[in-house]
């Protein structure tokens, strides 16, 4: 596209997509945020573990994997679960994702996972300030919680890949642990420290105060849900969508889906075939807790988070695949709690509130950002896993720079939409 003023569709008021409105905004364009819910950030920008998890850039799928689900699937003390109804249309996804458990592929992923999330902290804070959100935005470390060294170099592949990438970290034992942050238990006897990271200490309310900065910017915001795209000589001229008041016509010269994981049915409606699936995440806050870690943590032996926030500490992790429909389960409750028992056996709490959400899961672990092959104004950004918090202000601001015709200072061609064309 030009780099002249655009009237610019937003489909979808997460971390995203109000990322990309207010770039888009500084670059001059005029913005209309959709969103289906009531207000902005209800989504999974609501529910996620809160931390800027530059480092998170090792996927799933690394090797051996496939040895190990199905053991992992049969333990009610392993982090994922299955809805086994649910296998039959899971499957032809679950091949395809599986099949980049090999080292080639992981480091290929890896470092296009970093061109979005690798300067998560300052790439919030250039997004935020002046917003009036940056209030929410905690420089932090963040740290990689294991039993022992052992433990921890069974995770040695994952952190030498994040070694090759640039990333660094200090090795912490009991006792210097124990001087950081004396909260934990015995069961806990070393940890990797990453410097340099940060937390959001309310997301929902973060995403909120972005959202409401672009409607103060002079920014349209609609409740509505998008149902197709309307086209003329293959370019994007419009939206079809439903509002509260019933069948409308949204006019706009370009559109910006970033639905996360319902985003796969509107790509469809643009010659898509995107191989999106939810990865169902869990959160467990503990309101008044009677201590606070120092910083948030990734608990290794149950791959879940530990984030202070605002009055409550977050426990959010798991993986589950059950589809968009199905309700939440109560195991992965359970299992938290009893992870969170070893690691913080002193901890009380007043109350306690559990969540149940959608990450956008795309089978080779790489968002989609940029434009639609073939139609010209139609854009996508989605698929960032359990890393879209972290990596929605690196996307916002590429996808607005492609859509005022500048070129990004990352390569972009491993996000290509192309790669999902039919």
């Amino acid at each position: 596209m030009s780099d002249q003023p655009k009237t610019i569709a937003v489909i979808g008021a997460g971390i995203v997509g109000v990322s990309t409105a207010i770039w888009l905004q500084r670059e001059g364009h005029k913005v209309i945020l959709i969103e289906r819910e009531a207000q902005a950030g209800e989504g999974t920008s609501f529910g996620n573990g809160g931390v800027l998890a530059s480092c998170s850039v090792v996927p799933v799928t690394v090797p051996g994997l496939l040895t190990k689900a199905p053991g992992m699937l049969f333990s009610r003390n392993q982090p994922l679960f299955l809805k086994w109804g649910y296998l039959p249309r899971l499957l032809p996804w679950l091949r395809r994702y599986l099949s980049h458990g090999n080292a080639e592929d992981v480091r290929r992923i890896a470092a296009a996972v970093k061109g979005v999330v690798g300067d998560s902290l300052n790439d919030h804070l250039a997004l935020a300030t002046g917003t009036g959100a940056e209030k929410w935005i905690t420089p932090s470390d963040y740290l990689f919680l294991y039993r022992d060294r052992e433990h921890y170099e069974g995770d040695a592949f994952g952190f030498g890949i994040r070694r090759e990438l640039g990333f660094k970290w200090d090795e912490m034992e009991r006792d210097e642990l124990a001087a950081y942050d004396p909260a934990y238990s015995d069961v806990v006897g070393f940890a990797a420290r990453f410097g340099d990271h940060g937390r959001i200490s309310d997301p929902g309310q973060y995403v909120k105060d972005l959202a409401a900065h672009v409607v103060a910017q002079g920014g349209q915001m609609i409740q509505a849900t998008v149902t197709d795209f309307i086209r003329e000589n293959g370019r994007l001229t419009g939206l079809r969508a439903e509002t509260l008041s019933g069948a409308d016509t949204i006019t706009c010269d370009a559109a910006v889906l970033a639905t996360g994981a319902w985003s796969k049915a509107l790509g469809e409606k643009l010659g898509m075939q995107i191989p999106l699936e939810t990865e169902r995440g869990y959160h467990l806050e503990l309101w008044e807790p009677n201590l606070m870690p120092r910083a948030p943590v990734m608990v290794a032996s149950g791959k879940f988070v530990m984030t202070p926030m605002e009055g409550r500490l977050r426990l959010a992790g798991i993986v589950e695949f059950g589809g968009l429909e199905a309700p939440a389960s109560q195991a992965p409750f359970a299992l938290l709690k009893r992870q969170l028992k070893e690691v913080l056996p002193q901890l009380t709490w007043k109350e306690e509130k559990e969540w149940m959400g959608h990450r956008p899961a795309p089978t080779d672990s790489i968002p989609a950002i940029g434009e639609v092959p073939g139609i010209k104004g139609a854009f996508l950004g989605f698929g960032h896993h359990h890393i879209g918090l972290t990596g929605g202000p690196k996307t916002g601001r590429i996808l607005a720079q492609i859509i005022a015709g500048k070129t990004p200072n990352v390569d972009v061609e491993a996000y290509s939409p192309s790669r999902f064309a039919t």
